[in-house]
């Protein structure tokens, strides 16, 4: 089997770190390029880290992003010019982002998952499920514990369940995103989805998605111990993606979730 030649952005980060450990792991990969938003002066697994430019990219057959929006855009604008597929777990973007990341998916291919965990993406469909099935009936809010490293809240998962909610009541999500909370040890249900991050510690990740009617409360939750499940399913997602032409995809096309 001829292997995908990976480029890995934001190789020093926490996510990139862990993709390069799993990308050793695996057969179907071959590290081609590392890179940083700064100039690192070492070679990471024989490779010296550079920054995102159209040399670095060019024997890559596709990249998987995971840092922050404007590395992001300037991985995408380089990947449409050289029709490079692109992998993104990268969190945090804004409504006006998400629509640009959708010009760029009719260029090339794109698979963007705020998170690529098997478990969570189950979650989020149940959570469409539940939500579909309680009706208006049900208040509703999203819960999320993160390491204390981590910058964004809510966190991209938090935010994916609750456009969860929203598919399930036939809503626009940003119509109905109620208050954002952060480190409160309560918070309430309102009209709106409610949400509140806890940041402490190293917790690799946990999410909870409540429905209540005032009589009964339903709990759906999913708890991360390993960070290597994201990216396994990274990895999962690139090998789905070379197959695929232009267009926006995401882990439930992968699953085939309908």
């Amino acid at each position: 089997m001829k292997k995908i030649k990976l480029a890995i952005t934001g190789c020093m980060g926490r996510m990139g770190q862990q993709i390069i450990k799993s990308a050793r792991s695996d057969k179907s990969f071959k590290i081609v390029a590392l890179t940083e938003n700064r100039i690192i002066n070492k070679k990471v697994c024989g490779i010296k880290p550079s920054l995102n430019t159209e040399e670095t990219f060019k024997k890559a057959n596709l990249i998987i992003d995971f840092t922050v929006p404007k590395c992001t855009f300037e991985i995408l604008k380089i990947a449409a010019k050289m029709k490079k597929k692109v992998v993104i777990g990268t969190t945090g973007f804004s409504k006006k982002e998400e629509n640009l990341i959708k010009k760029y998916a009719k260029k090339i291919p794109i698979l963007r998952a705020g998170n690529m965990s098997l478990g969570i993406n189950l979650l989020m469909y149940l959570t469409e499920i539940a939500s579909k099935s309680l009706g208006n009936n049900f208040l509703s809010k999203v819960f999320e514990i993160h390491h204390k490293h981590k910058k964004d809240h809510p966190s991209g998962t938090a935010l994916m369940l609750g456009k969860g909610i929203a598919v399930g009541k036939s809503k626009n999500f940003y119509n109905l995103m109620g208050k954002k909370y952060l480190n409160k040890k309560s918070f309430p249900y309102g009209k709106k989805i409610n949400f509140n991050s806890l940041r402490k510690g190293e917790v690799v990740g946990e999410h909870e998605v409540t429905f209540s009617s005032g009589k009964e409360i339903i709990t759906l939750n999913h708890e991360a111990f390993d960070r290597a499940l994201y990216s396994e399913g990274a990895f999962i997602a690139a090998k789905w993606l070379m197959k695929k032409k232009p267009g926006l995809y995401s882990m439930r096309d992968v699953l085939n979730f309908k």
